[in-house]
């Protein structure tokens, strides 16, 4: 067992945790949206309107507070007039990005913005740069938005939607380094300026506009991109940039999701470990530019990404979900935590049968992944202030950078919410854990935990799972043990 003091003063507030934070990306990528969260109303699952019930309640128990879509790649080919009106005229088209397979367009404008208001999130829509036009976009805002007499609203009418929808989030394009476009950083600052002109905020809604920022370590895109946003008149043309990092080491061998070795566990927690150093550096860019923090660094893509699963199509990115992934969640959250004076969303790639995702299904059965408790855990975090978190520690891995112990810490409405992870597979960690502050009375946890390829299968779908789990308060110390691999939500009132 290994010992650790730590501190957490209540005192000292670090930022305020968007709830967005928690946020999720689902793209028309393999089974994601069709026989994923769609599986069409004459399917015998459950459904409303063909989304399944089952999924909606499980995104409303964490809370999910904001969803992407529908990209990803997939947006920047998307053109969201094939997908409203009567099911059975909607265009067809090939997706190919992901998989070559046919699309047709039955989840639309429509099907998303009703599985949003089931679920109670906000929707965040990535638009058309790449293959669209400035018309397109503008159009689907005003469709979306406009409580007016004008083509676009007037057609949202007689496809049976009175009432506009709220947007607030709007992706200007997607990886217009990449796929979007294969721009460079000065082009796509003007394209960006020049589509972000005509996306107008109707009828009481306001848009908050994200730009393409860097893949990973680009830092001279985010350079660019924080010269570029203002307009002739000095005032920002974006509210946030974003950013892409996906957990890989070696992109020529990503690994199994479910066969692994400790060196390959320790080496993906090391490149985890990896965006703190990314987001900070990313950071001192953009407070050279904008010192009064206006402009948000959004994550909207991020999770570890492994080999398919043997069997299924290589153009789906469908794993399995292993303690690992819930470990490189831990400490990808209470990062995201720590810099929430900047950070304001992050999205996790992708909420269903894709990459880390959190729910996995297979005809009318779902499970939850390690990934999705994790969410449960963290989940009192959303609209918390962040504040001082201190602990002792140490490295697992020579050469690495694998801390054992990741945590973050926030209080809300009077309760003090501490999420930790113990990244050894070996040792327990016992946690004294000092709180200055706040009127630490009495503590309540619970636990995920188990064997580092523990997962939940169709078979077997609670091998892990949350449990209860014993912590105390003594004199205003709290005391609480940290099993190897596991990962603990502390509740202080």
């Amino acid at each position: 067992m290994k010992s650790f003091d730590m501190l957490i003063n209540a005192a000292d507030v670090k930022g305020h945790i968007n709830r967005e934070i928690y946020g999720h990306f689902s793209e028309h990528l393999g089974r994601c949206i069709y026989n994923g969260i769609y599986v069409g109303e004459d399917s015998p699952i459950p459904n409303i309107h063909g989304i399944r019930k089952d999924i909606v309640e499980a995104f409303r128990q964490i809370k999910l507070p904001v969803l992407r879509w529908p990209g990803g790649c997939f947006a920047d080919e998307y053109h969201w007039r094939d997908g409203i009106g009567d099911k059975s005229k909607r265009k067809k088209m090939i997706n190919t990005n992901w998989g070559g397979v046919t699309e047709d367009n039955s989840f639309g404008t429509h099907e998303f913005m009703e599985l949003c208001e089931l679920v109670g999130c906000e929707p965040y829509i990535a638009g058309n740069v790449g293959s669209g036009t400035v018309h397109e976009l503008s159009e689907w805002i005003e469709y979306i938005t406009s409580d007016c007499v004008s083509p676009a609203a007037d057609e949202r009418r007689r496809n049976g939607r009175e009432k506009p929808w709220k947007l607030k989030y709007l992706g200007i394009g997607n990886e217009n380094w990449g796929c979007g476009g294969n721009m460079d950083a000065e082009f796509y600052s003007g394209v960006y300026k020049q589509f972000q002109s005509f996306c107008k905020d109707h009828s009481g809604n306001h848009l908050f506009k994200i730009a393409c920022g860097p893949s990973g370590s680009d830092y001279n895109w985010t350079e660019v991109i924080m010269k570029k946003l203002r307009n002739p008149a000095n005032m920002w043309t974006a509210d946030g940039i974003s950013l892409h990092f996906y957990s890989i080491p070696d992109w020529n061998n990503k690994g199994h999701a479910l066969e692994f070795t400790e060196d390959e566990y320790k080496v993906l927690l090391n490149t985890v470990n990896f965006t703190d150093e990314l987001i900070t550096r990313n950071k001192e860019i953009m407070n050279r530019y904008d010192p009064e923090g206006k402009i948000a660094l959004i994550v909207d893509e991020w999770g570890t990404w492994f080999d398919v699963e043997e069997g299924t199509n290589p153009g789906f990115l469908y794993q399995q979900n292993t303690m690992r992934d819930a470990i490189v969640a831990a400490i990808s959250l209470n990062i995201f935590n720590r810099h929430c004076d900047r950070v304001k969303m992050a999205n996790i790639a992708q909420i269903v049968n894709v990459l880390q995702a959190i729910i996995l299904t297979e005809g009318e059965k779902m499970i939850k992944t390690p990934t999705y408790h994790v969410f449960d855990l963290f989940k009192e975090h959303q609209e918390g202030e962040c504040v001082y978190c201190w602990h002792e520690n140490e490295n697992t891995a020579d050469g690495l950078n694998v801390p054992m112990i990741s945590s973050s810490a926030s209080v809300k409405d009077g309760v003090m919410t501490i999420t930790a992870a113990n990244c050894s597979l070996h040792d327990e960690a016992e946690i004294s854990c000092t709180i200055c502050g706040f009127d630490a009375k009495a503590a309540s946890a619970r636990i995920l935990t188990g064997e580092v390829h523990s997962h939940n299968d169709f078979d077997t779908p609670d091998t892990v799972h949350i449990d209860p789990y014993a912590a105390e308060i003594t004199n205003g110390v709290l005391k609480i043990k940290l099993p190897a691999c596991s990962v603990v939500e502390v509740t202080v009132k």
